[in-house]
């Protein structure tokens, strides 16, 4: 049973005991924004997220499976990391082993970033791809939902402290560095993650906390956050968080 602690309404924050109840409860909130989409719509465009925390949300979802059309449902990723697929830091390798492995949802609706084709050529190709299949709204592409983590150092998606300029590009993808490691990675751009219908914050861990603490709170650095500018323009934003990464909120 999930253990639910507290949530605020301004802006939305839900916050659980532990990562399994935080999966349990999202997994649950997540079929039903799902079905909440296809009432006025055919098809559900979701975007995935990389990072260890969606892992304990895929192997719940896994457990609901049925509860879900997935021949209507469409799988992109926010970012991917310059790796071939079935490499350990790959986030469709992980989205293939905990999720995709174990449901049936044919092959053409996962529409992975190909993490080991040149960057610049699969942001063209994947830029493409988007635009030719997300509902175009005000003028960029629309997710109808959009799932994000969240780094210590208060990036999202691949959109680093490094490269803020991400976050107002014009461009559907763009080529993103790890400012320490130098690696390369594919992610969605600022405009276009904020341009999505529902947007799901999944944060977990005490070493999360105090980038949690000044980005909600707007204290300290929280200017620097790329995940700080992460607010919809024309839909909602949900954090999903364990006691862990809420533990300095109050504070």
């Amino acid at each position: 049973m999930m253990d639910y602690i507290v949530s605020y309404k301004n802006p939305d924050i839900r916050i659980f005991s532990d990562i399994n109840s935080l999966a349990e409860a999202f997994t649950s909130g997540f079929i039903s924004e799902v079905s909440n989409q296809f009432l006025n719509r055919e098809r559900v465009n979701i975007a995935l997220s990389g990072g260890n925390t969606p892992n304990f949300f895929f192997q719940e979802l896994v457990l609901f499976k049925e509860k879900l059309n997935w021949e209507k449902i469409f799988l992109f990723w926010g970012d991917e990391r310059y790796v071939p697929q079935d490499h350990p830091e790959s986030n469709y390798g992980m989205a293939k082993e905990y999720l995709l492995d174990h449901i049936e949802i044919p092959a053409k609706n996962v529409i992975r970033i190909n993490g080991e084709a040149k960057p610049d050529d699969e942001v063209k190709r994947y830029s493409e791809i988007i635009r030719k299949n997300v509902p175009e709204v005000n003028g960029l592409p629309g997710f109808e939902i959009m799932i994000l983590g969240l780094g210590e150092d208060g990036h999202t998606a691949s959109i680093f402290p490094n490269q803020m300029e991400l976050l107002n590009s014009d461009e559907i993808c763009a080529v993103a560095y790890h400012p320490e490691t130098k690696q390369e990675r594919i992610t969605l751009t600022g405009k276009v993650i904020n341009n999505s219908k529902k947007i799901f914050f999944l944060v977990t861990g005490k070493n999360k906390s105090f980038v949690v603490s000044e980005i909600i709170n707007e204290k300290g650095n929280y200017l620097k956050y790329p995940a700080y500018y992460i607010k919809p323009s024309n839909g909602e934003i949900v954090w999903f968080l364990d006691k862990g990464a809420a533990s300095e909120l109050n504070k």
